[in-house]
């Protein structure tokens, strides 16, 4: 038995919850920034009179380095491991955000988004292949779901610390606390171990095969085969990916596929929850009032994830898919119409929980597409792809709101547009992989 079936026959244990927490609370760090810069551009728009247009560009300029980041980061990860591009980048966006607390015009708080992006955007597609290519394969669905499901830890903790903080202490303090998680990357070095798969692909059988009996003994069992003779036939190292490779052969039709289905899933996103407490001061609320309502709404994404990650290993990937993308297209569409408090915290509590759902699938779907030799690459590629759907959505929602005057229900409709069609890629070009070896996946 090779050393990817023994990883993935592996029954669940502490080594494989320590993983997904580990990996998890770099998660819920990504989260929590991302979260404090949406609360804290309403009040920049008050405090550096902002227009809604500058607005949308301080959410887009993010999604640029998220962009290249996780291009440029998926592809690092496959030469040189997922490790240490988690680690980096890591340390990255936090030092970044807060750099953004000592902000002194518009312009720096720009550049210093970029960075933050980009940290972002190298980690979330690394961290995800990280942890499917140690998920036993009847827990993988489950395990990358539950990993996404720290991003509503995140949002939760930004609302907090929004609520709380800016109010009495400003907005920079906000900036400053996101940069503590720079100092959790000297336990995430000890705690997460380099991926087998990864160290086969490049000829370092000895290392993988250290790293498997580890895990091994941590789940209580020895194995037993002769790997000497498994080690005296070695698979040679696996030659580089580029981009291109993605579009050919058998690859071809799952890069459009996920291609498609990132960009709508990342445009609708971002172009609601970026501009979500500024949305809701527009209908007339105060600014605290917006907070809470987000909180509540934050609160509503942790059943969505959780029963995400139960159906998508029951019913498996697609149809799970299908019908969180269903749901958010038609609680978006009436969280649009709504006029009343209570409409307004329902269908937002309800379009939270399906679209935060529907991320936590995306995340199992995508390294699913391709084999190890590419999977960092191929998801790092389609995660970048996807960013430039967040580049535009807040963009475009702050040019209908202010340069076209529209009313807000129209940028509901817009977006429950959007998500019928991500919902059609998922029927037509989805394949299901529910319970496949990544072994299968060629």
């Amino acid at each position: 038995m090779n050393l990817t079936k023994r990883l993935e026959n592996l029954p669940v244990s502490k080594f494989h919850y320590i993983l997904l927490i580990t990996a998890g609370l770099g998660w819920m760090f990504d989260s929590m920034d991302t979260g404090i810069v949406s609360f804290v551009l309403p009040v920049l728009m008050k405090t550096w009179n902002l227009s809604t247009e500058q607005v949308g560009y301080i959410g887009s300029i993010g999604l640029v380095g998220m962009a290249l980041g996780a291009v440029l980061g998926g592809s690092i990860a496959d030469i040189i491991g997922r490790k240490k591009v988690f680690a980096f980048t890591l340390a990255m966006y936090s030092v970044a955000t807060g750099l953004c607390g000592l902000s002194w015009n518009y312009g720096s708080l720009l550049f210093f988004r970029f960075l933050v992006g980009f940290g972002l955007g190298g980690q979330l597609p690394v961290a995800v292949t990280l942890v499917s290519e140690f998920s036993p394969v009847k827990h993988r669905g489950k395990f990358l779901v539950l990993l996404e499901s720290f991003w509503a830890a995140g949002w939760l903790i930004a609302a907090l610390i929004s609520y709380v903080v800016i109010p009495k202490f400003g907005w920079p303090v906000a900036f400053f606390i996101g940069a503590a998680p720079a100092l959790y990357i000297f336990y995430l070095w000890k705690a997460i171990p380099e991926s087998p798969r990864y160290l086969e692909t490049q000829g370092r059988h000895a290392e993988a095969e250290a790293i498997v009996a580890k895990v091994e003994a941590q789940c209580g069992i020895k194995y037993t085969g002769n790997t000497e003779k498994e080690e005296i036939v070695p698979t040679a190292p696996a030659s580089k990916v580029s981009v291109l490779d993605l579009f050919k052969g058998n690859l071809l039709r799952r890069t459009v596929f996920l291609w498609i289905m990132w960009f709508g899933v990342v445009f609708s996103y971002y172009g609601i929850f970026t501009w979500l407490p500024s949305l809701l001061a527009l209908k007339g609320f105060a600014l605290t009032k917006s907070f809470s309502y987000v909180m509540a709404m934050t609160l509503a994404q942790v059943p969505g994830y959780f029963s995400a990650a139960y159906f998508v290993d029951k019913i498996g990937r697609k149809p799970t898919m299908t019908g969180y993308i269903l749901g958010t297209a038609v609680c978006a569409y009436f969280f649009g119409q709504a006029n009343t408090a209570a409409m307004i915290l329902t269908f937002g509590c309800l379009m939270s929980f399906f679209n935060l759902g529907a991320w936590g699938v995306i995340y199992t779907y995508s390294p699913e597409m391709y084999p190890t030799r590419a999977r960092a690459t191929g998801t790092g590629w389609a995660a970048g792809f996807g960013r430039i759907g967040g580049i535009l959505a807040p963009i475009v929602v702050g040019s209908m709101l202010g340069t076209l005057k529209m009313p807000t229900n129209t940028v509901f409709v817009m977006f429950t547009v959007v998500l019928v069609i991500v919902a059609l890629d998922v029927l037509i070009l989805g394949e299901e992989t529910k319970g496949k070896s990544l072994d299968e996946i060629a």
